[in-house]
Order: C-alpha cells, then structure tokens, then sequence
C-alpha cells in the first residue's frame, strides 16, 4: 500500500501558502502529485513558492488576494473551480495575531485578527463548500487552529478567542456537511519556528517560558504540522470529522 497515493491529481487550495507553514503545507501536497493553488498577499513570496512547487511537476497557481476581501473570496475559489473542475482540499492555514495585554486591544486588533483567523475561515469554507455540494463530490477542509484553541495565555485574548472559534466552527461545518462526504477538520499546532515568530523568539524569557510548557522540549518546525494535515486530507481519514488534531509536544496534555 502506498500511502497519501489518492491524494495525487486532486486540487488543493492553501491559503496563506506562500510562507511559514503554509508554504510547508503546499509543498508537500505537491511532493504528493497534487495540484496546488496558493493564496496570500505578497506577490514576490508568491511567485518565490510557485516556483518550488513546479518543480514537482503538476499544475500550480499562485493567487494574490487579502483573505479578508470576502467578494474576492468567492471569485478566486469560482476561478480555480473553472481552471481546474473543483477544489478537493482546502487548507484555511491564513492567520495573523496582534499580541498584546487585553487592557491595551483596540477594535482595530481585534477585528483585524478575528476576520482573518475565523471571518475569512468560514467564506473560505462556504466558498467551496458551494462547489463540493453543487458537484455531489466529497472534499476534505482543513483549518489550521491552535493550541490556544483550547487554552489560555498572556497577550493573546483575540488570538485565542479567534482560535477557538475556529474549532467550534469546524465541529458546525462537520455536522452540517457529513451528509454530503464532506469532511471538516482541524489542526493545532503550538508555537512554531517561523519567520513570523523570529521577533517574539528574540525574547529570551518568552521562548524558555514556551519551551518549558512543550514536553517534548523543543520547538515544532513547520513540517512537523504538515503531517498531520497530509492525514486529514488523505483516505486515511475517512472516518474523521469535526475533529482538531493537537501537534502541540504536549502542551495542552497537562
């Protein structure tokens, strides 16, 4: 038996897929012989992705776009449905967070990180869920949570709110679209080692605190998250939904 096999040839959608996890993720869909379309806003770290990704053969795109521009939303997964016959695999992996004590978070924080980790999570999902259902095909949607999807920690009231209702809305999406072969999952993951969390990890002090919370005592690497999604996203997970897998080294265990 050839593992992920059946995940080659099927279209799959990652947003926020030219950098960090996202890039990870959208690489080893396309190691796997899928076709890849990502999304996000910087066009050089787009066309920077598009380019590795090719050279696995395959068909990939690259689509500038705001996730929060939710009439764009509709009209980019519309494009890729017509390009490409539908969208098997979405992957909401699309975040942002804007740490800071909650007595200091101004609207402008909390809408900003809400409309980009839950908003555009569910019109993402909406969007081809239309499809899948107008098609009568099965799909596979994956969002990308949080640890802090299921706890708390300083400077990050709208990072966790948003996170955890990312979960919640997975389980909704699972019991709304099972009827159709539509499997809505999630993954958590904890910290990673990104470019995005390079300035937070200059903080000595914060990176021991985080450290000493991970049993495994280290931090993940982003293709220690893209595993786990390669599963949701594979036969082997047929019997899965309104799940969130935790790729956390143990943080939410004790």
């Amino acid at each position: 038996m050839t593992y992920f096999a059946d995940i080659q040839n099927k279209t799959v959608v990652v947003t926020g897929g030219s950098k960090g996890i996202g890039k990870e993720i959208a690489l080893a869909f396309a190691k796997l012989g899928a076709n890849v379309m990502i999304i996000g806003r910087g066009k050089e770290a787009l066309e920077r992705t598009l380019e590795e990704l090719k050279k696995f053969g395959g068909k990939h795109e690259a689509f500038s776009l705001n996730v929060n521009d939710i009439q764009r939303v509709q009209q980019v997964v519309d494009e890729v449905v017509r390009k490409f016959g539908t969208v098997d695999i979405l992957v909401n992996n699309a975040g942002t967070n804007s740490p800071k004590p909650a007595v200091e978070v101004t609207e402008e924080d909390w809408d900003s990180t809400v409309d980009t980790n839950l908003k555009s999570v569910f019109f993402f999902s909406q969007a081809v869920g239309k499809h899948l259902i107008a098609q009568g095909k099965k799909g596979r949607i994956i969002t990308i949570a949080s640890q802090m999807s299921f706890v708390g920690y300083i400077n990050r009231a709208a990072y966790c709110s948003s996170k955890g209702g990312a979960v919640q809305l997975t389980k909704a999406l699972a019991v709304e679209w099972a009827k159709y072969g539509i499997n809505v999952n999630a993954v958590a993951p904890t910290f990673i080692e990104t470019e995005f969390t390079a300035e937070m990890f200059a903080d000595e002090d914060f990176k021991k605190d985080v450290e000493s919370r991970i049993l495994l005592g280290k931090l993940p690497k982003p293709n220690d998250i893209s595993g786990a999604v390669l599963y949701l996203a594979s036969d082997l997970s047929d019997f899965v939904t309104g799940e969130t897998i935790k790729v956390d080294g143990g943080w939410t265990a004790i």
